[in-house]
């Protein structure tokens, strides 16, 4: 970890507006993939969409068989190092993507912004709640690029989403409903693990890095996301990504109190954190979320992401967005039905009850907005691109990326103690 004073003078030295790359002749952004896993080749092949503007130059994992991927993927042109820490030596490396275990994330971005590199970090942003004020500190102090890798906000059907809500069509929000469920080994993050995988292959002490001492264990090293020392489970894989979502639809920050209980009822291989979860969230802007995953079974119905309002509701699915008109009128014959027949009948002739419950009104129609844009991530990943050369942050920014990050550890953190959480907008941090 850099000092404040250490910060502000790397800060001070990387003032300039863009820094291209001594080491790209062409003027394209170097960059530098720390951690070579699934989700970092998905990443890479994002970044080989745009070859006009940027060039992978260097690797970093602590599997051999990840590096050997990364280096076919790049044709033998990126550079192998030994560790994350020589790659940041590299100066002619603009941006790091960091797609590590999430216990690593904040150690990595602090050093990162210490050399001087703008940053794309996968989801969450931390692996506890503190170390965002750290990670929001530092990247003022550098003027760096910080952008978290929820990649759905770069949905073109999510801002018209968005644009929707914040009309008023759907009339005053007070309900999000949401869910992510799966029922497979892989879903669950029980992973084949590669045959040639052995002490002379995987750096176990690499990956342990800030985690507690532990034997050599395969199981932790490839199904990380099972294990609390590097995870924080279903919350900060799969609730972040909606966390991140509705705050950016709501132009909400964190939730003001969580509730949260989750079980491990079958996926026991390999496995500490639960297979179910359920929470609650209370917003200050004046909304709850109801946030549920199963990985026991895969039904989420047609709409797993609900946005209720009075006057309408929205839904966010991979076919787009539809948004549903409420189309409401009042009934109250059952109740009118025991009054006495004078009383009712003088009821049916107010003017205000006619135009309520009597007279015929038009039925609003479904509205869709189909999403034609594809997966986001590569929109995503562009984004970060065109952040470094404008140095105008994209919206899923350092402090974002702490909020959101932030719902999943207060979730973890009610599950654990059965109780519920509150946050301190104080000092933006769980009480």
């Amino acid at each position: 970890m850099m000092t404040r004073r250490g910060f502000i003078q790397t800060g001070a030295a990387l003032s300039a507006a863009v820094r291209i790359s001594k080491g790209s002749p062409n003027g394209k952004i170097t960059v530098g993939m720390i951690g070579a896993g699934a989700r970092a080749h998905q990443l890479m092949q994002a970044l080989q969409q745009r070859p006009e503007q940027t060039e992978i130059t260097a690797v970093v994992d602590a599997y051999t068989g990840r590096v050997e991927r990364a280096l076919e993927r790049t044709g033998g042109r990126a550079k192998v190092y030994k560790t994350y820490r020589d790659l940041l030596a590299d100066k002619s490396i603009d941006a790091v993507f960091i797609s590590t275990p999430d216990h690593w994330h904040t150690r990595m971005i602090l050093d990162a912004l210490g050399a001087g590199k703008d940053i794309y970090a996968e989801k969450p942003m931390t692996h506890r709640s503190s170390e965002g004020l750290q990670i929001v500190k530092a990247a003022r102090e550098t003027g760096k690029i910080v952008q978290v890798g929820s990649h759905m906000v770069s949905a073109e059907s999510n801002r018209k989403a968005k644009e929707l809500i914040a009309s008023g069509k759907l009339g005053k929000v007070t309900q999000i409903r949401a869910s992510f469920n799966r029922n497979t080994a892989s879903g669950a993050w029980i992973y084949p693990i590669p045959p040639d995988a052995s002490p002379k292959t995987v750096n176990w002490e690499m990956f342990l890095g800030p985690a507690p001492a532990r034997p050599f264990s395969l199981e932790r090293f490839f199904r990380w996301r099972c294990y609390e020392d590097y995870s924080g489970g279903i919350a900060t894989d799969l609730f972040v990504h909606l966390c991140t979502l509705i705050h950016y639809l709501m132009d909400a920050k964190v939730p003001s109190a969580v509730m949260a209980m989750g079980e491990l009822y079958r996926w026991k291989e390999s496995r500490e954190v639960p297979d179910t979860v359920n929470a609650v969230l209370e917003y200050p802007e004046g909304f709850t979320v109801n946030l549920g995953s199963s990985f026991n079974n895969q039904f989420s119905g047609e709409a797993p992401f609900q946005v209720l309002g009075t006057e309408g509701a929205l839904t966010i699915s991979a076919a787009g967005v539809t948004v549903y008109p409420e189309n409401v009128r009042e009934d109250n014959r059952w109740i009118i039905g025991s009054w006495p027949s004078p009383l009712a009948d003088a009821y049916y002739k107010d003017p205000k009850v006619i135009a309520a419950e009597v007279e015929n009104r038009p039925v609003a129609p479904v509205q869709q907005i189909k999403d034609e844009g594809g997966d986001p991530m590569p929109a995503h990943v562009g984004h970060f691109l065109e952040s470094i050369k404008t140095r105008k942050p994209h919206w899923e920014d350092a402090l974002a990326g702490h909020h959101a990050a932030a719902c999943a550890h207060m979730i973890n953190l009610s599950v654990k103690q059965k109780r519920m959480i509150e946050w301190d907008f104080a000092k933006d941090d769980i009480k």
